[in-house]
C-alpha cells in the first residue's frame, strides 16, 4: 500500500492529467492543429508541477495510439475524425494516465465513442482488490459486444510502478482466462479500445516517440549532451524530440535512434483499417472498490 506522501503524488498527477486531457478535447476542431493540441496539453502538466509521463498522443481514426506531433507538424484535424487523445502528468515516478476521444463536427460513431466509455465505467464499478485480470477482459468484451462492435485485444491495459509505465501485468479488453488478481496497493491503467474493424492492430509507420533502451558512450558531444538531458528530464518514461527544450533536437533523436540507444514507437493501426475509440482511467488499488485518480 501506499504510504500519505505518495498517494498524495499519485492522486495529484492523476488530477494533472485528467485537466490537461480535458483541454485538449476542448481544443480539438476542425482546421486546429495537432502540435498546438499536444503543447497545449505538456504545458499545463508542467505548469502544474508534474513533469510529462508520455508524450500526447493524438491519433485519428483508424490509428489506435502511438502518434504525437513532430516539431513544425502542419497536421490538422478534419471534419469527421474520431480523435483519441492519451496524456499522461508524473510526480516523482507515479503517473496518471488518461484518455478520451471526441469526433469532430459530426456524430456519425458517436456510438462507438459512447462503447469505449461504457466498457471503461463499466469495470469501474467493480474493480478493486481481488478481481481476476480476466473478469475485467470479459466485462469489457461483453459491454462492447452489447453495442456491436470489437475491443482491440492486442491493446491492453497495464499495471504502472514508479517510473515504469508499463509494468508487471497487462490487463486485455477480453477474456484472456488469466485467474490473477489485483492486489492492493497496485495502480493499474484500464484503457479499452472500440472498433468497427478486426480488432487487432498492427505496426505502422514511425509515431515520433521513443524511449531510451540502453546506455552508451556517445562521440558526438553533443548527441552525448542531449542523452544526459533526456535522461535528467524523463528518466525512463518516452519522450518524443517535441517536448525537449533542447537545440536541435529532432537531430540528436535521430542520432540516438541509429546508435541503438532509443527504440522508436509505431503507430498501432487498425487490422483492416477499422475507426477506433479510447477512453481510459488510471485506478488505485486500496480495497474492494478502487479508486479513480483521473477524475477532474
Amino acid at each position: 500500500m501506499l504510504n500519505e506522501e505518495d498517494l498524495f503524488k499519485l492522486r495529484k498527477a492523476g488530477k494533472v492529467a485528467a485537466a490537461a486531457r480535458s483541454a485538449g478535447i476542448d481544443m480539438v476542431r476542425e482546421g486546429a492543429k495537432l502540435y498546438d493540441v499536444a503543447q497545449e496539453v505538456e504545458g499545463y502538466i508542467r505548469s502544474k508541477g508534474c513533469g510529462i509521463a508520455f508524450p500526447c498522443n493524438i491519433s485519428i481514426n483508424e490509428v489506435a495510439a502511438h502518434y504525437t506531433p513532430c516539431i513544425n507538424d502542419t497536421k490538422v484535424f478534419d471534419r469527421g475524425d474520431v480523435v483519441k487523445v492519451d496524456c499522461g502528468a508524473e510526480l516523482d515516478g507515479y503517473v496518471g494516465d488518461t484518455a478520451g476521444t471526441v469526433e469532430v463536427g459530426t456524430r456519425r460513431y458517436k456510438d462507438m465513442i459512447e462503447s469505449s466509455k461504457r466498457a471503461r465505467d463499466t469495470v469501474a464499478e467493480f474493480i478493486g482488490a481481488g478481481t481476476p485480470i480476466g473478469e475485467i477482459g470479459r466485462a469489457v468484451e461483453m459491454s462492447m459486444h452489447t453495442d456491436g462492435f470489437k475491443p482491440v485485444q492486442n491493446l491492453c491495459g497495464h499495471q504502472i510502478k514508479p517510473y515504469d509505465l508499463h509494468a508487471g501485468l497487462s490487463i486485455p479488453s477480453y477474456d484472456d482466462g488469466n485467474a490473477e488478481r489485483l492486489v492492493p496497493g497496485m495502480v493499474v491503467a484500464i484503457e479499452p479500445f472500440a472498433t468497427n474493424g478486426k480488432g487487432m492492430v498492427t505496426d505502422g509507420p514511425p509515431g515520433n516517440i521513443v524511449k531510451i533502451i540502453r546506455e552508451k558512450k556517445l562521440v558526438d558531444p553533443g548527441a552525448q549532451e542531449f542523452f544526459e538531458y533526456v535522461k535528467g528530464e524523463f528518466k525512463s518514461f518516452p519522450f518524443c524530440a517535441r517536448s525537449c527544450d533542447f537545440p536541435n533536437s529532432e537531430k540528436h533523436v535521430k542520432t540516438l535512434l541509429r546508435h541503438g540507444v532509443l527504440l522508436g514507437y509505431t503507430q498501432m493501426v487498425e487490422g483492416a483499417k477499422g475507426i477506433v475509440t479510447q477512453h481510459e482511467h488510471t485506478f488505485y488499488i486500496a480495497g474492494e472498490r478502487a479508486e479513480v485518480t483521473t477524475l477532474p
